[in-house]
């Protein structure tokens, strides 16, 4: 049974750090990874220098949303994330644990115009067409029922 009163939201706005990498199933599912950073910047009080850190994030899309970022995410790009961390484990080649932390990103919207990216769109397209803004939800059949096979821990 899930846990009461826990709650795992990531919101994140950065940039590409690569074009988005797929890799396709045999049952039609796919998942898409890329990288993005965000940046953190202040200024050294005892030097008065601009500091910049940079946090790279392991991004994780599915099934039609990963496609979608396959087809209009590119390098460089700048998107809002919404999803939930997850961490897993697994061994490399020598034996030896790893861990990894990545993001299975829930939502996203495009921020890099489209003149920029070279994205094109018309005026008013259809949600399944416009990859500007995409969110899973239960009020989209065709979204929805393509991300069925991924699991929630939900007590229902």
């Amino acid at each position: 049974m899930a846990s009461q009163g826990t709650l795992n939201k990531v919101m994140l706005i950065g940039h590409t750090g690569d074009d988005v990498k797929m890799h396709y199933f045999e049952n039609g599912g796919s998942v898409g990874n890329f990288p993005l950073a965000t940046n953190e910047s202040y200024i050294n009080k005892s030097t008065g220098e601009q500091v910049v850190n940079t946090e790279w994030h392991n991004i994780v899309v599915r099934n039609k949303a990963a496609e979608i970022c396959e087809k209009y995410l590119k390098k460089g790009d700048k998107v809002y994330i919404e999803g939930r961390i997850r961490t897993r484990k697994y061994q490399d080649n020598t034996g030896v644990d790893r861990y990894i932390t990545e993001i299975i990103a829930l939502d996203f919207t495009f921020l890099t115009p489209k003149d920029k990216s070279g994205r094109a769109g018309g005026a008013n397209p259809k949600v399944e067409e416009n990859p500007h803004n995409y969110k899973k939800s239960s009020t989209n059949q065709e979204i929805s029922s393509s991300d069925a096979d991924e699991e929630d821990d939900l007590p229902f």
